[in-house]
């Protein structure tokens, strides 16, 4: 990646200052998000400050910043359509009680399975999407009442801030590192687009061509705060059914976004994130937004760059960017409505340049095909779907890969020993993806009577291998041969049927491992 870190520790004028460059930056996404789902402006913005401070205060990962996004609100689309809004806050409090649970049975460790070529395929993905959804910015509403794409002055205004807004971040940390460059860019252009009386699109504009035709003129993003409220859905097995569907896959949408950031960001930040606690975290941040009318959400790749490149580390750069988002919806909203889209798309451009991987290039020309397939995988998926979808198909993918790779890694030396034994010395793993080349390499038929297979340089992985080994002792056991088995586990011992009998037991140089079967639970 771009090295855009500014700083490697935590300190209070630098968590404060990038606190409200994110919080400025969180605005037209809780919004957009919102929309996405089909529920109103301020719900999003609700999510986007309690999942912030929630998070931030209690989560597993300082630094990390949270909120509505794009992830969660597709799936959100179908419920909200169907049966309203009600169900989603009671799907969202379901789908924070099994994040809870998932953080208390300690399942967060097991992002450790996602191979280092479907990380890089989620980060090239998150970058791709992040980049698309801003090219929506430079889209206006047409007399028509739909969007089309920005022509003369306006589009030439509107590159030309997003430019001069790249430039102010890359070339101030050059000066000065005494506050965030993003902030300084976001106010030099918003004070150069009032006092030139530049035609440019604001915040404002953008919420305003979302909205129904009669809602325009009305449109603001002042709010008051969240209320607590139980959502009016019958209480019985019904509502369970219809929510449950939707709280599962936001439970894991959710949790494998903000595990799969807490670990984009420990590389950045040279730091380790708890991933349980932080699916603890999430969890009470979403049944808290069920409860006060927030539409939910996870952690938020572009705002966590944004926050990270800034300098912010700690805690508080989290709780700042949610209280200060609060204050502008209880008392600036004015404020945060003149801010030019301009500004906040060349933010996250410079968040595109810095997420996306570009050591994964040189991945492409010097690794194995299979990693570079995967890679590209990852990435096409998580742009033409979701990051869930994504995330699994790559696992899945990457052990398919690995089954068969270890597959094509067996092999027998032989050798006649003194008494005239045929010894077979395995090398490789015995499992499900290569009992059928373990099973042809050995001569049932020629081999002489006393026949010895050393696992001493292999071992069984699973019960496919155990079921196999037991097959070829039955066929030496009808043609009347001795078979002598060594250097096997302990385990498998207790799992063979027909070839235990054979087994060469030496306490001293029999391994210990255990093999990967419900059979031993």
């Amino acid at each position: 990646m771009f090295d855009l870190i500014n700083s490697k520790d935590s300190n209070i004028k630098n968590d404060v200052l990038s606190g409200i460059t994110v919080a400025l930056a969180l605005v037209p996404e809780a919004v957009a998000f919102a929309f996405v789902a089909g529920v109103e402006p301020m719900i999003g913005l609700y999510a986007a400050f309690m999942m912030g401070l929630i998070t931030s205060a209690i989560g597993g990962r300082p630094g990390m910043i949270s909120g509505a996004t794009g992830a969660m609100a597709v799936v959100m689309v179908a419920l909200v359509a169907q049966h309203g809004v009600q169900y989603l806050f009671a799907a969202v409090i379901l789908a924070g009680i099994l994040q809870i649970l998932c953080g208390i049975f300690r399942l967060g460790k097991f992002i450790r399975l996602v191979p280092y070529p479907v990380m890089l395929g989620f980060v090239n993905g998150l970058a791709i999407v992040i980049f698309l959804a801003q090219l929506g910015q430079f889209k206006v509403q047409s007399v028509t009442g739909g969007l089309e794409w920005m022509q003369g002055t306006m589009l030439y205004i509107m590159l030309g801030l997003t430019a001069l807004t790249m430039a102010i971040i890359y070339l101030l940390p050059k000066l000065t590192k005494a506050v965030p460059a993003s902030l300084v860019a976001i106010v030099t252009i918003t004070l150069l687009v009032h006092g030139l009386d530049l035609e440019a699109r604001t915040v404002i504009d953008f919420v305003r061509d979302l909205l129904p035709a009669d809602q325009k003129d009305t449109a603001t993003l002042a709010g008051e705060l969240p209320s607590f409220a139980i959502p009016m859905v019958p209480l019985n097995w019904d509502t369970l059914m219809i929510i449950l569907p939707t709280s599962v896959i936001l439970c894991l949408v959710g949790l494998i976004e903000s595990l799969l950031t807490l670990t984009l960001i420990d590389e950045l930040t040279d730091t380790r994130g708890r991933g349980n606690k932080e699916c603890i975290g999430q969890g009470v941040a979403n049944t808290v937004n069920g409860f006060f009318g927030g539409m939910g959400g996870c952690a938020m790749i572009g705002q966590s760059m944004i926050n990270i490149n800034s300098g912010g580390r700690g805690r508080l750069s989290g709780i700042t960017a949610a209280v200060v988002l609060l204050g502008f919806i209880l008392f600036a909203a004015p404020l945060i409505e003149m801010i030019p889209l301009a500004a906040l798309v060349g933010v996250m451009f410079v968040v595109v340049i810095g997420t996306f991987e570009w050591a994964s290039f040189r991945i492409i020309r010097g690794v194995n095909k299979e990693d570079a397939f995967v890679l590209f995988l990852v990435t096409a998926v998580t742009v033409i779907s979701d990051l869930a979808i994504a995330v699994v198909v790559g696992v899945i993918v990457s052990a398919l890969v690995f089954a068969w790779k270890a597959a094509r890694y067996i092999e027998a030396k032989t050798h006649i020993d003194e008494d005239g034994w045929k010894v077979y010395t395995l090398r490789g793993p015995v499992f499900f993806g290569s009992i059928h080349h373990f099973k042809e390499m050995f001569d049932v038929a020629g081999d002489p009577e006393h026949v010895v297979i050393d696992f001493n340089n292999s071992r069984i992985w699973d019960s496919s291998g155990i079921d196999a080994l037991d097959s070829l002792a039955d066929k030496y056991e009808q043609q009347g041969k001795k078979l002598h088995i060594r250097h096997i586990s302990e385990e498998c011992r207790g799992l063979l049927k027909k070839a235990d009998k054979f087994v060469e037991i030496n306490v001293n140089e029999d391994p210990r491992y255990r093999i990967a079967t419900d059979k031993l639970g």
